[in-house]
């Protein structure tokens, strides 16, 4: 009765607290108003878009301090810091990507104590690990972390791609292993800093940004793939794919060229990187190279639907959706490959294909039955299927170590409620085994943890997917809180994964619901279609008939329900509380795209019209403004509690996309709950930096659990005036 009492008490805090609250700074009107198509549209905000405008700047900043101030005074704050500091400890260490070169094993590792990895290799797997590369010691002054490194082919050396303050831009570094020197040369703007090393090891491929401020509109419109040789000026560096170049491919500004090499180095691809999964692909001979013009053969149009390729002998294999909605796996010579003509090794059954992977000698296919997954391996020689033994339901991915030099490949498995276990796996054999890169850990309540994977009736009655966490003992009585999150776009699907961070909330009573809405691939090429472009209310709305689902069903009332959406999942969230905003008592609008309408007019917006639609086409614009959270905002209306969050060193989604959306709804609402927009001037989308995600996380949640009248996280009456 106690505990039952201070909840009431709480939740009768809770409303006083937030009138206690001072103003959130103010966001003067200065309406535009836009035609599209017959329709006016008025942008009051617009005037936030210019983020190198002081009077933008000081407002970003105002609205971040207010809400680190509001933050900062949530009790339980500070306690989910420590609770994910604890949880992190647990783990004795943190093993990244595993490379293997030669003998040679190359990985990222991290100890609890460390904030970003660090880069490690050994001689055999369990040879004694010698420190490579330490990011933070590269430069004391600032703050740098590792978004990728490549060995070379001959395991002497290695590319490091280098992020500084969250950015996803990176400077590339070579590093001696030997030595454990640098090279002179430093190539900046690379995206996720990954390259392809050439066959005899002198140099690398790679496509750089032609900015390094994530703000420019043109940083990543007509970029060049590159070829740069070891000790040589980066700014000589001879173009290899681009529009300008090769006018008769067809490419478009805002496709990435890339430049790689088959994994026995016998064939050169150029492929067209875009948010549309299609291949865009052209083959060529690795001599070329040297030539003036690369002769480039088409190898997939994106009319032929492959998703993905690779090289095992002389063959070509295909993961194709052309006329297989759950895909299908096709077979072509690799010297004349031909789509239209290949063989069907696999076709479409009941489970989807999700990807394609190989060592030296075995194929393997990832296949989904809707939330987990099952891999079949497959051996040309013998023409033979089989299955990879795993050890749980749940999600599991091959690892090629050295595809091909060598079968060895690991298998990393995990489930919602079992943390990744990584094995060594011997396709020859078909054995698993717990590998040298796997660290045990059992944490806190694991083996209290139940779960429920779900098919729910959506609002137009098509079952959608919905997945349930929660410990054993749950009263569906309407009062627990309940932490809703979905995402819902590219094809992307939520599959199983062990997260720390849910621990965390489920440990407090929180139930966890992960969402499956159309626009991600659960059941396939047709779930994905079914939220893309004109048909992207569906992802929403079956958000929305999830949170329905668990309202009517006891796991929670709306009193307690907080919804979540991250970057895409922000049009999921931002749509879901604007047309249901009685639904739910907190949301979080995570780096977040909140502006559709606009999205064109931030630097990736271009690149993301392939999936969104674009406002010069009639049709796909009146989708755009369906699916805009911003301009849905309605004066007058009770909106819940929302925590918007945007990263000044962003390059997906820019930061007035989630801050005009939060500027909106501080002058709209009327219900007295918090609107905050955090502005976080250490991140971009995300950072490895753990303290600074702890802190991230750490705000969302206790914001929403606040606003959800979790009692670990209300105010005390005594700071109530």
């Amino acid at each position: 009765m106690k505990t039952s009492r201070f909840f009431c008490l709480a939740l009768a805090w809770a409303p006083l607290a937030v009138a206690a609250q001072p103003a959130p700074p103010a966001t003067p009107k200065r309406p535009v108003t836009d035609t599209y198509f017959g329709k006016a549209v008025v942008d009051n905000y617009r005037w936030l878009e210019d983020t190198n405008s002081p009077e933008a700047q000081a407002w970003f900043k105002a609205q971040g301090e207010y809400a680190k101030r509001t933050l900062d005074r949530i009790p339980g704050r500070d306690s989910l810091v420590n609770t994910f500091v604890r949880y992190d400890k647990l783990r004795a260490v943190r093993y990244g990507e595993v490379k293997k070169r030669g003998s040679r094993y190359f990985y990222r590792k991290t100890l609890p104590a460390e904030t970003v990895g660090r880069l490690y290799v050994r001689e055999g797997k369990t040879g004694p690990e010698v420190l490579l590369f330490d990011p933070l010691a590269y430069d004391k002054t600032k703050t740098y972390a590792m978004t990728a490194f490549t060995p070379s082919n001959d395991g002497q050396r290695v590319e490091i791609g280098l992020q500084e303050g969250g950015a996803e831009l990176s400077t590339l570094r070579t590093l001696v292993v030997a030595t454990k020197k640098l090279l002179p040369e430093s190539i900046p703007a690379v995206f996720g800093g990954g390259v392809t090393w050439l066959p005899d090891n002198s140099g690398f491929l790679y496509t750089p940004q032609n900015s390094t401020d994530p703000k420019d509109p043109k940083g990543n419109l007509d970029t060049k793939a590159r070829l740069h040789r070891l000790n040589a000026d980066p700014g000589a560096d001879p173009e290899l794919l681009s529009r300008v170049k090769y006018p008769q491919l067809g490419i478009r500004p805002d496709q990435y060229p890339f430049v790689y090499f088959s994994d026995d180095d016998t064939q050169l691809y150029g492929e067209l990187g875009s948010v549309d999964r299609r291949v865009n692909a052209w083959v060529a001979a690795p001599a070329d190279l040297l030539k003036p013009t690369i002769g480039w053969k088409r190898l997939a149009a994106p009319s032929d639907s492959v998703y993905s390729y690779l090289k095992l002998g002389s063959r070509l294999y295909l993961y194709s959706v052309k006329g297989a909605p759950r895909g299908r796996i096709l077979v072509t010579d690799a010297a004349n490959p031909n789509p239209a003509a290949a063989a069907v090794l696999l076709p479409e059954g009941r489970l989807n294909i999700t990807g394609i992977s190989s060592t030296k000698d075995f194929l393997f296919v990832t296949l989904n039955d809707g939330i987990n997954d099952q891999i079949r391996q497959y051996d040309p020689r013998s023409q033979q299927w089989a299955p990879v033994p795993l050890p749980l339901t749940g999600s599991a991915t091959v690892l090629p170590l050295d595809a091909p030099r060598s079968n060895d490949a690991l298998v990393l498995v995990t489930s919602w409620k079992q943390p990744l276990t990584v094995y060594d796996y011997n396709p020859v054999g078909k054995k698993l085994a717990v590998s040298s890169f796997d660290v045990k850990v059992k944490y806190p309540g694991m083996a209290d943890l139940v779960v429920e994977e779900l098919e729910i009736p959506g609002y137009d009655k098509t079952p959608v997917p919905l997945t349930l966490i929660y410990r054993k003992g749950l009263k569906k009585d309407g009062k627990a809180v309940c932490f809703m999150t979905g995402y819902g776009a590219y094809g992307i699907s939520a599959t199983p994964y062990f997260s720390t961070r849910y621990l965390a909330l489920l440990n407090q009573g929180v139930v966890v619901a992960e969402t499956h809405p159309r626009g991600g691939s659960e059941k396939g090429q047709a779930w994905y279609r079914a939220g893309y472009q004109t048909t992207k209310p569906n992802t929403w709305k079956d958000f929305i008939a999830s949170g329905e689902y668990l309202v009517k069903n006891g796991y929670t009332g709306p009193a307690h329900l907080i919804g979540e959406g991250t970057s895409a999942g922000g049009v999921l969230i931002g749509r879901a509380i604007t047309e249901r905003p009685d639904l739910f008592a907190a949301a979080i609008s995570n780096v977040s795209c909140s502006n559709a309408l606009r999205m064109e007019n931030s630097p990736n917006g271009p690149v993301n019209t392939p999936e969104f639609g674009t406002v010069k086409d009639s049709v796909q614009c009146r989708a755009l403004y369906e699916m805009d959270a911003f301009q849905h905002v309605k004066e007058g209306t009770r909106y819940p509690a929302v925590l918007c969050v945007g990263g000044m060193n962003d390059p997906r989604v820019i930061v007035w996309q989630p801050g005009k959306f939060a500027a909106a709804l501080q002058n709209a609402s009327t219900s007295g709950k918090p609107v905050l927009m955090q502005v976080n001037y250490d991140n971009g989308h995300f950072t490895e930096d753990k303290k600074v995600t702890f802190r991230n996380f750490a705000n969302m949640y206790a914001f929403a659990l606040w606003q959800a009248g979790h009692p670990a996280f209300q105010p005390m009456l005594t700071a109530v005036k």
